[in-house]
């Protein structure tokens, strides 16, 4: 269920009790009433795309203890409506004051979500597209649908210098039908968002538009089930975690949980048994690129972070709906358009989840059996980037290891299949008849600033080797594995063949075996990726050609695609960043990890797709000394019984 963000005027005043929690409401009107002060005779042309926390020196952090008083910096990134570019500010909440400026006439901002509905409102009133929906025998512009896609850097003559969006369209049977069974196929406007115009309406020529209803919502199913009884989760003592502002304590687990616009939900200060293991945690970047080869959707490339900001696309979550159990919820503010905080009601959920067996041995001899039941923190939110939903879940274990899970639902992008065109299923899946879901990928990319056991830490590649047959090796079973430092930053790739993982390791701490501590990361959805660097849409994808990245921490090298992505040229980023060939070996270092979604459409991902899970780990490799769930109590889950027993 989703419920749109709402101006949060009527919201309880909050305090931020630790440097690295998000701005509150107040704070953000604070900042933007700052920079309204410094534009003036421009402020009526003044648009917000961006206003966030900008975090303090690390420093800083480690230094703080509750109840200290620290000053509140806030990044604002604004544009103006009738001109390119941006401006960057860094401002003082505290004390009111503009600490930098920074006019960028260079870049693009992001497109903001309420220009949506304007740019799809923009193109329905052209009598170019008008005319070019009659021709495919579309009367009704109130059924109309168009969706503002990112334009990428194509080098069209008429788009450059331009703020564009290259538009799709979809009409409905009906007001409530589910517009993407019904492409409007070869007809796509492109629109400058800066002025509200139309620059031009391609048309690539007349396709029949499909007429079959596919709709997922319950009145239009011929039957809904009624044999699946209810699971209930049940609590009766209340949650394990705590709360103090946005630092949540479970089990030997302590964090700040973030929000900003641009990332949506970041994790901060992530500690086991007060030792440091990730100083930040969050998605920075995904890139969503198609393969068809026709030139309207060669376009297809978004960086649905970077473009749009996925923070300020989440949803409101819905108690026994999104959320099962015991759910405490955190409200999130992301900056509107003007400047005006708006709420999203229940943007994170945090719960627990029994997750099945711990550790179990059964003593054949004795006859004796101990078994631990094993339970996860769990850390989510979801939003709506147009058809797609990305539920983003941070999973956090009782023997230190950090899961994190991508769920991506929510409906396929669709086009129309020329009948005559016999290559029409050759770039993706025929879904419904006359539809196509596309060929097309969902890669993501974490940016992990590591910090196990202190700030320094070392990334080790962790090759499986093996012996020829011979005196060391005489019956061909031998293998090991083959640790190599990583000394300067760069890229690295995954290689199956040798089971390759990455270990980062402290340059501070060892353990009980004089190895340093350490966590794992293995690439186990890492996804080949078929665009070519040297493409339109390659070169501003660079972070993708790598599984691993490592580089030395800068807090300005935040997004592994550049700052501002939308309309990029690929300049800026992770590819470029480490040519710098700065040293990573026992420094203060971030770990960037890219993994994705090889998506070959199903049958079965249309009307709605099932939930495809993805992610990564990161598991203890040496961090403790042994097993850390042994002092876990051995129980009888009282609630348990039978299952036929009433029968």
């Amino acid at each position: 269920m989703n419920v749109m963000p709402t101006p949060c005027d009527s919201c309880e005043e909050t305090v931020a009790l630790h440097p690295l929690e998000p701005l509150t409401r107040d704070e953000m009107i604070t900042a933007a009433e700052i920079v309204k002060a410094d534009v003036g005779d421009l402020i009526k042309m003044l648009r917000f795309e961006t206003i966030e926390l900008l975090e303090p020196e690390k420093s800083a952090v480690r230094a703080f203890s509750y109840g200290d008083d620290f000053e509140r910096v806030a990044r604002v990134n604004v544009f103006y409506g009738n001109r390119r570019g941006v401006t960057n500010y860094k401002v003082s909440v505290t004390h009111g004051t503009v600490l930098s400026k920074e006019d960028r006439s260079d870049v693009h901002p992001m497109i903001q979500g309420e220009e949506f509905m304007e740019v799809e409102a923009c193109v329905k009133a052209d009598p170019r597209f008008i005319e070019a929906c009659k021709k495919r025998g579309i009367e009704d512009m109130d059924l109309v649908c168009v969706d503002p896609w990112s334009a990428g850097s194509f080098g069209d003559e008429d788009e450059e210098g331009r703020h564009i969006s290259h538009t799709f369209a979809w009409v409905r049977s009906f007001p409530d039908d589910n517009l993407y069974a019904h492409p409007i196929e070869g007809v796509n406007a492109v629109v400058d968002i800066t002025e509200l115009k139309v620059l031009r309406v391609d048309d690539y020529g007349v396709v029949p538009v499909p007429k079959q209803d596919s709709n997922y919502t319950p009145d239009a199913q011929p039957k809904l089930r009624d044999d699946l009884k209810p699971i209930d989760v049940v609590q009766p003592e209340g949650v394990t975690f705590t709360m103090t502002g946005r630092r949540i304590d479970w089990h030997e687990w302590s964090m700040v949980i973030g929000f900003n616009g641009r990332e949506g939900l970041t994790l901060h200060d992530i500690s086991y048994g007060g030792r440091p293991l990730c100083y930040r945690a969050s998605i920075a970047e995904m890139v969503v690129p198609y393969g068809s080869p026709k030139k309207q959707h060669s376009r297809k490339n978004v960086f649905d972070i970077g473009e749009y900001g996925i923070g300020k696309l989440a949803n409101s979550l819905e108690l026994g709906c999104d959320c099962l159990g015991a759910i405490h919820y955190l409200d999130c503010y992301v900056p509107g358009i003007d400047g005006v905080p708006v709420l999203i009601k229940n943007g994170i959920c945090i719960h627990e989840e029994d997750y099945g067996i711990q550790w179990k041995h059964w003593d054949f001899r004795t006859e004796k059996t101990e078994v631990r039941r094993a339970r996860r923190l769990v850390i989510s939110f979801v939003a709506t980037v147009g058809n797609y939903e990305y539920g983003s879940y941070w999973y956090f274990y009782l023997d230190g290891e950090v899961e994190f899970e991508m769920k991506a639902t929510g409906i396929i992008n669709t086009v129309s299949a020329d009948p005559e065109d016999p290559d029409r299923t050759k770039y993706g899946t025929e879904v419904s008849p006359g539809v196509i879901g596309q060929n097309h990928q969902h890669i993501f990319i974490a940016r992990l600033d590591m910090a196990v056991d202190g700030d320094l830490n070392t990334v080790k590649e962790c090759d499986t080797a093996t012996l020829p047959m011979g005196p060391e090796n005489p019956y061909g079973n031998a293998f090991f594995v083959k640790e190599t430092p990583i000394e300067v930053e760069c890229g690295r790739s995954r290689n199956p063949d040798v089971e390759r993982y990455w270990k980062i390791t402290s340059a501070e701490k060892t353990n009980a075996m004089g190895a340093p501590t350490a966590y794992k990361l293995a690439p186990v959805h890492s996804c080949k990726i078929f665009q070519d660097p040297n493409g339109p849409s390659g070169k501003r994808m660079g972070f993708c050609y790598s599984d691993l990245w490592v580089t030395a921490y800068d807090p300005e090298e935040r997004f592994p695609a550049g700052e501002f992505v939308n309309s990029s040229d690929g300049s800026d980023g992770i590819a470029t960043w480490v040519e710098q060939e700065r040293p990573v070996a026992e420094k203060d270092i971030v770990v960037w990890h890219t993994f994705g979604l090889h998506h070959i459409t199903r049958l079965e991902d249309f009307p709605v797709q099932p939930c495809v899970m993805l992610g990564f780990k990161l598991m203890p490799v040496g961090f403790f000394d042994r097993n850390p769930t042994l002092d876990l109590q051995p129980d009888t889950n009282k609630a348990s019984t039978h299952a036929l027993a009433a029968e």
